[in-house]
């Protein structure tokens, strides 16, 4: 049976199953005369499955259209610590000083979730590209959307040990965002606001 054939007989027992709620027996009857054997067949019950998985690892409707704003070249315009004042210094994403990322470019590709960002060279700084694997996700403990991500080399293998990075995502729109993390800073937990405008 084809999957299309498989998906239409699915959709046809739905559809019977609604119409037939009030009659358990009824709907049996009717699943035995059209003698739908399909479920016993390996194959058909492991495409089932898999469509069943598929519909429940669907990325929710906000969340693609946040992947979609996401996509394309931004600049890290300013990056502060908020409610601190007093000068603070940060290592970020266990890569460098906070003042290395103000300007830094930041690439997000929506259509294989991978991206970098540039830091210019300086004699605080050492520059280049660093390459990550990225989405937006909406965990269910907090209602802000996050964008996560984790560094890969230039094959999208992983090099970060499976580590990863989240920020909350305060906002967005087509030509702003603001991103907020926590990081221990001189021994104290601060919140870090970055904010990019799109290039």
């Amino acid at each position: 049976m084809t999957q299309g054939k498989l998906i239409a007989v699915i959709w046809r027992i739905l559809l019977l199953k609604r119409y037939f709620t009030t009659s358990k027996k009824a709907f049996a009857t009717y699943i035995e005369k059209t003698n739908l054997n399909f479920m016993k067949t390996r194959s058909n019950i492991l495409m089932l499955a898999m469509l069943c998985l598929l519909w429940s690892c669907t990325v929710s409707k906000s969340a693609r259209t946040q992947r979609n704003i996401f996509s394309g070249t931004w600049t890290l315009d300013n990056i502060s610590y908020e409610n601190n004042p007093g000068s603070f210094q940060a290592v970020l994403f266990d890569d460098a000083r906070d003042i290395c990322f103000e300007g830094s470019e930041w690439f997000f590709r929506d259509n294989n979730s991978t991206g970098r960002y540039t830091i210019a060279s300086s004699t605080l700084c050492q520059g280049g590209d660093r390459r990550f694997r990225w989405s937006v996700v909406e965990p269910q403990q907090n209602y802000s959307s996050q964008l996560q991500f984790k560094f890969i080399d230039e094959k999208y293998k992983d090099i970060s040990g499976g580590k990863g990075y989240r920020l909350n995502i305060s906002s967005l729109t087509e030509q702003n965002m603001v991103l907020r993390s926590n990081a221990n800073v001189d021994g104290e937990v601060v919140t870090l606001v970055y904010e990019f405008s799109r290039k």
